[in-house]
């Protein structure tokens, strides 16, 4: 499992390079820089939504024990009405 910091770094420099990429589309289109923003803006998404993946996991713990707690939770509700 990747930390905080890891996550954050790839960010910090996919960003950056988007942000160089946009500079360089600015002076003009070029298809090949405009498909690599593509790509860069799918990576990014990967990766903030790898960072919030990893926040709730470690403040509300694994997912699949919690599905499997209100499953069990669900079911006794259930029986005791």
């Amino acid at each position: 499992m990747r930390t905080f910091e890891d996550i954050h770094r790839e960010i910090d420099r996919a960003s950056e390079r988007r942000a160089e990429v946009y500079h360089q589309l600015s002076q003009g289109h070029d298809p090949a820089l405009a498909a690599e923003l593509k790509e860069i803006a799918g990576q990014l998404d990967a990766l903030w939504a790898e960072q919030r993946a990893l926040k709730a996991l470690l403040r509300f713990g694994d997912r699949e024990h919690i599905v499997a707690r209100a499953r069990t939770e669900e079911r006794l509700e259930r029986q005791a009405a």
